[in-house]
């Protein structure tokens, strides 16, 4: 099932080009969507207005410290993991950047095989965490079991609940039909598909998407892809 969740969005703060060139290349081949900051204002501005599901946050920045960008993100309560990649080795100085927010805290020089781990034991640490979805205007809610678009809650049966979910929980990547039927009905051989199409069009007309709007996109001859209107 990995191979049909969305790519991660990891954003470096770092302002040596060496290192960040180094992440970003090794980072984007092993499957994740990469952004990079050199500054510490610009840094924070980017953590701050994007959801991005990782942070790779250097100490020593220029405009602003990677101390100050850690304490001012989670004041923001934003849970982001973040990790340190730093020079500073002292006690003192990793506690300081754990107490401030941070999630793990490597020391330079590191390998780069390291720093994989690292990252994902932090995804893996974080994948039941999130109980809120989106898709333009509408939101669900797993804990409560809740959907909800411009007009109010939108009444959903638990299984067309459970399609919709599945969809958001893998925006913008393709969910094949046998990948649907298999995660959402729980049927592991072949079955009429069909059904699938009769419960989208449920829920496109429940949650009020029109045809011309096309945040549940039928990808035709694979299956179904929920993503933003462009």
């Amino acid at each position: 099932m990995d191979n049909y969740f969305m790519a991660k969005e990891i954003l470096i703060v770092e302002d040596q080009a060496g290192i960040s060139n180094f992440l970003q290349q090794g980072l984007t081949e092993e499957g994740y969507n990469i952004t990079v900051e050199a500054s510490g204002d610009n840094g924070l501005i980017a953590a701050l207005n994007n959801p991005y599901d990782l942070i790779l946050l250097d100490w020593m920045l220029p405009k602003l410290s990677g101390l100050e960008i850690c304490k001012t993100i989670r004041k923001s309560n934003k849970v982001t993991p973040i990790i340190f990649l730093t020079a500073k080795d002292t006690v003192q100085e990793t506690v300081a950047g754990l107490q401030s927010g941070a999630n793990d805290y490597i020391k330079k020089p590191f390998s780069f095989e390291e720093l994989l781990e690292r990252i994902k034991v932090q995804f893996r640490n974080t994948v039941d965490d999130k109980t809120e979805y989106t898709l333009g205007p509408v939101s669900l809610k797993t804990g409560t079991h809740q959907v909800f678009n411009a007009d109010g809650e939108v009444l959903l049966t638990q299984k067309e609940f459970a399609l919709l979910e599945f969809l958001l929980k893998n925006k913008g990547t393709v969910c094949t039909r046998t990948d649907i039927i298999q995660q959402v009905w729980n049927i592991h051989f072949d079955y009429d598909t069909g059904v699938i199409d009769v419960f989208i069009n449920g829920i496109r007309k429940k949650l009020g998407f029109t045809k011309e709007e096309s945040y549940i996109k039928t990808v035709r001859g694979v299956g179904y892809i929920a993503n933003e209107t462009e």
